[in-house]
């Protein structure tokens, strides 16, 4: 801890000086610790381990919980080496340590992985505010955003107002139970102006079996793992009401257009290269045929639309999170908002669908006010 503290008094923010300072190792804080919380913690302990500018140990916070055995979630993890009740029979690797205490796991963290239900973000950064390391640089692997009076927030956006520092992202085809069985899976770093930071965060989670790819889109990228989540709702929905594959395909390459078409409507900087890489169709396709979005949605369809999504999320998920149905309604709002409503059929159906004002077969339904399948 020592170097550690040396050093934090004589870096100024965002300057990537760590690496250069002599002996100076990299502290990494995991922030979340559901499924993708914990592979995310594996990946970096891996590493963590066999690179000399690393301290060997990952702290992860846990939001605590009480197993039906009586036995604390973060107890559990430590003991076993495992998240038991979000990742069980994947070891986390023997240097990850859970963490119910945010203070404790973030303390002299120079990069932080924030990797959360987009839901808890505003508390766990207003928790923070004055607590990580002015030098610190974080990543955000959560997918959604904060929709405000004056508009949308990305959470990397979000992340950085509420804790003066810079935060990258990364998204991807990344179903977690596939990477934390170590089949190879790529993904992308999206940032801003700094490559060097962008090469420490490539570095930090790439593995044998995790290709990671830098890319200078921090909204683009953010955006489309944030928008696919809205397709896979649909596509849920197709396979629900047994339509087929030539539907779903349809519905897939109708959601990649709009989800192109509200990142530039939001970010006219996003660039089209960016749909191209892992978190854009690959991440739409992964996610649309195997993701939770995806399996929720096709309960909700098979139920007729009569059982709610927090009732199947609640009977499903195992305490996880559903990202989809609070996106889509967030981009309604944004494009309720601003009068586009019309631009984005599909977006705007799968909202009324989730919201009970339309059934789960409108997906596909023509009709003279709009139609779901525009040419």
């Amino acid at each position: 801890m020592g170097d550690t503290a040396t050093t934090h008094h004589t870096k100024s923010a965002n300057n990537g000086a760590n690496d250069n300072q002599i002996g100076f190792k990299s502290r990494v804080s995991v922030i979340g610790s559901g499924s993708w919380g914990s592979v995310a913690a594996k990946l970096v302990a891996f590493n963590t381990l066999n690179l000399s500018s690393f301290h060997d140990e990952v702290k992860m916070w846990v939001f605590e919980e009480t197993l039906q055995s009586g036995e604390k979630l973060t107890d559990a993890i430590n003991r076993t080496n495992e998240n038991v009740k979000y990742l069980p029979g994947i070891k986390l690797g023997k240097n990850v340590i859970a963490d119910p205490d945010l203070d404790n796991a973030v303390e002299d963290a120079n990069m932080l992985v924030f990797v959360t239900p987009h839901q808890f973000i505003d508390n766990i950064c207003k928790s923070l505010v004055g607590k990580v390391r002015s030098d610190a640089e974080a990543i955000s692997l959560i997918k959604g955003m904060e929709v405000k009076i004056e508009g949308p927030c990305l959470i990397s956006t979000y992340i950085s107002e509420q804790l003066g520092i810079n935060c990258s992202v990364l998204m991807g085809a990344n179903l977690a139970n596939e990477i934390a069985e170590e089949k190879f899976s790529e993904a992308t770093v999206g940032y801003r102006n700094n490559r060097e930071i962008a090469e420490q965060w490539v570095q930090l989670f790439t593995t044998p079996y995790f290709m990671v790819t830098p890319v200078q889109d921090v909204e683009g990228v953010e955006l489309c793992g944030t928008l696919k989540n809205v397709v896979a709702i649909a596509a849920g929905f197709v396979d629900g009401l047994d339509m087929g594959n030539n539907t779903k395909a349809a519905i897939i390459r109708f959601g990649l257009r709009e989800m192109r078409e509200f990142c530039k409507l939001l970010f006219s900087s996003v660039k089209d290269d960016t749909f191209f890489e892992s978190c854009g169709v690959a991440d739409v396709i992964t996610t649309c045929f195997g993701g939770r979005n995806r399996k929720v949605a096709e309960a909700f369809a098979r139920n007729g639309g009569k059982r709610s999504f927090d009732e199947l999320e609640a009977e499903m998920l195992q305490g996880q999170k559903l990202q989809g149905v609070t996106t889509v309604r967030e981009v309604y709002e944004v494009l309720r908002h601003r009068g586009l409503l019309e631009l984005f059929p599909l977006f705007a159906t799968v909202h009324e669908i989730c919201s009970g004002c339309l059934p789960p077969s409108a997906i596909v339904i023509y009709s003279e006010k709009k139609n779901i399948f525009p040419v």
